[in-house]
């Protein structure tokens, strides 16, 4: 028998890795942080639990890197939902959408990644951070963004604030609030991503004028 070809190796050890992503997203979504150990998440993934240390340095970065996985893999499905969308409205709004549904679908685990990006360890690096950030990076240039570089970092901010305020245990704040907040923020219709039923809050279907500068990316963006 032949030994594999670094590629297959490489498909195998990618294979490997996302089973144990995918089944810490569902292990802590359905136990809590605490509760689940490396060992339970082995045991989903069908992987050895060394294997879980070779790939993944502690517990902590593990969940980081699962989420951002889960997240670039739910923004990724909304933006290419058909019919996928060339105006860079309707691909910021589906932005929008995608990353507040995920936070009501999955707030035990949302609201978990969120506590650990503001410990001591903080935020963690990873090729799946970096594949959510090419995503949200080129969503805000779509949009019409004249400084990329400023306005991904706000919007990433932005995203991050409504998922804490949606999730903040005993005040959560409505997420249709939150929608309507980022929409009038940057000059977004109620009607395009996946609005919500019972339209907007207060009834109004246009959103309220835009600062200056946005307004001129809004614009660009059209043409």
């Amino acid at each position: 028998m032949s030994p594999r070809s670094a590629s297959v190796n490489e498909e195998l050890r990618r294979r490997s890795r996302d089973r144990i992503l995918a089944a810490t997203v569902d292990l802590v979504s359905e136990r809590g942080y605490e509760a689940t150990t490396l060992g339970d998440i082995a045991e989903r993934a069908g992987s050895a639990r060394g294997l879980v240390s070779y790939y993944f340095p502690g517990k902590r970065q593990l969940l980081q890197s699962a989420v951002h996985r889960l997240m670039h893999r739910t923004l990724e499905a909304a933006l290419e939902r058909e019919p996928r969308p060339e105006d860079g409205r309707e691909r910021l709004a589906r932005a929008i959408d995608a990353i507040l549904g995920l936070a009501e679908e999955r707030p035990v685990l949302m609201r978990t990644h969120m506590a650990g990006i503001l410990q001591a360890e903080g935020f963690v690096r990873c090729p799946e951070q970096q594949r959510l950030a090419t995503l949200l990076r080129d969503t805000v240039e779509r949009y019409g963004s004249e400084d990329v570089e400023t306005d991904y970092p706000l919007l990433r901010a932005l995203l991050m604030g409504a998922v804490f305020a949606l999730l903040l245990p005993g005040a959560p704040m409505p997420a249709a609030r939150l929608r309507a907040e980022l929409f009038q923020r940057y000059g977004l219709d109620w009607e395009l991503g996946v609005p919500p039923g019972g339209g907007p809050p207060g009834g109004t279907r246009a959103i309220g004028p835009l600062p200056a500068r946005v307004g001129r990316q809004s614009s660009k963006s059209s043409k």
